[in-house]
């Protein structure tokens, strides 16, 4: 009989993967040991014409290679077929999923890209300082959303983003939410039910790390929301620098005092700007940018906002009903978590995904408010919600 040979891609030693898992050169040993939320990457050396992937008897993929993860620790009896007359051949093996020796956070832990658009609070939401390089920055911003630490970072106008991670592999649970994120939305006082005043929404994207080398090079997805069929997709913008022969004019209400700032155009043809006011005099374009020009793409949500004063001085953004970040206020934890379950791809088909090992979030809005200024997503801390926070057991999903 022709003996087939299986190897076990060595895992990475980042946060996405187990690191402990020996090397196999020959053949899938029977026992496996791995702490739960970690990747046991698997792949066949020899082909055949199918293949089958089982746990506790359940087929989980047909592929030539599988990754295993779990949430829940215990013991995970597993098999392997390759499917072909010539040489057909079945392995079963045995995975024990462990407690963590380190317990994991269930806060954010590690920023990877900080890239906002020009607006009004960017250079001071994380606040720049003159020498700052793009790291220098990147820093700051970790400091001011991992852990417990809660303090607000500004995307700026439409598609600034921020892409971060958890120290584990948050778990796509099938029928719940996943994570939760911290905005500064509020609704106005004088008519709360209508859920009005500063929602300014952020879309939110997830990716696995699929090729386990930690960074986040796989492909993108996108938590569809409640206005994603409203919305505009495959949406570009380009900002400029600003132009220091521009005419330097003020709006008739005297907060804006500088209409013509930062220059914009997108992909539907039109032309706009973001405009300085008075209440913040430093530079909008990212100062640690050194191209003249900052490009985005994404979808862009349908606008939000209404001039209830006609004069241009009383702005109120309605909140979309759910899927968004900063978009409702946090005293409302339901309508500010997630569910990766609504991934979906760039042509709007639902994706399964075990989990995310990356999440990104973008303003959603190009939009410009008066005095209010560009509609700038806020966040500013993150938690996996099937993660224990210190002293708070999750609760029994059987109620006992």
């Amino acid at each position: 009989m022709k003996k087939t040979l299986l190897f076990i891609l060595s895992p990475c030693a980042l946060i996405s993967c187990t690191d402990d898992i020996p090397m196999v050169n020959l053949g899938i040993d029977e026992v496996y040991y791995i702490p739960r939320m970690s990747k046991l990457p698997l792949r066949s050396a020899l082909t055949g014409q199918r293949y089958s992937w089982k746990i506790n008897g359940k087929e989980v993929s047909d592929a030539d290679n599988y990754i295993f993860i779990a949430q829940e620790e215990g013991t995970y009896e597993m098999s392997f077929d390759i499917i072909d007359p010539e040489t057909p051949y079945h392995f079963d093996f045995t995975v024990n999923v462990l407690h963590e020796e380190v317990e994991y956070s269930p806060y954010i832990t590690r920023v990877y890209e900080y890239c906002p658009a020009p607006g009004q609070f960017i250079n001071t939401m994380p606040q720049y300082e003159p020498g700052d390089t793009y790291a220098d920055i990147l820093k700051k911003c970790e400091e001011s959303i991992s852990g417990t630490n809660d303090v607000m970072i500004s995307l700026g106008g439409y598609g600034g983003y921020v892409t971060f991670g958890f120290d584990h592999t948050v778990i796509n649970v099938p029928g719940e939410k996943d994570f939760r994120i911290w905005g500064n939305a509020f609704y106005e006082l004088t008519n709360p039910d209508a859920k009005g005043g500063s929602a300014e929404p952020g879309i939110v994207m997830v990716s696995y790390d699929a090729n386990c080398n930690g960074i986040p090079d796989d492909p993108w997805y996108e938590l569809a929301g409640s206005a994603y069929a409203k919305s505009k997709h495959r949406y570009g913008i380009i900002y400029h620098r600003p132009d220091p022969d521009r005419v330097i004019d003020e709006d008739d209400t005297g907060y804006l005092n500088d209409i013509n700032y930062i220059a914009w155009e997108d992909t539907d043809g039109t032309r706009g700007h973001i405009a300085k006011n008075i209440f913040h005099s430093q530079d909008y374009f990212p100062a640690w940018v050194t191209d003249n020009t900052i490009s985005f793409t994404g979808t862009c949500l349908p606008p939000n906002g209404i001039d209830l004063s006609g004069t241009g001085r009383y702005y109120v953004l309605y909140a979309f009903d759910w899927g968004y970040v900063d978009n409702h206020p946090n005293d409302y934890p339901d309508l500010n978590s997630f569910d990766i379950g609504h991934a979906v791809d760039s042509d709007g088909n639902p994706v399964h995904l075990p989990g995310a090992d990356f999440i990104r979030v973008y303003t959603g809005l190009n939009q410009y408010c008066g005095w209010l200024g560009e509609t700038s997503t806020e966040l500013s801390k993150a938690q996996d919600l099937h993660i224990d926070l210190p002293g708070v057991p999750l609760p029994d999903p059987l109620g006992k």
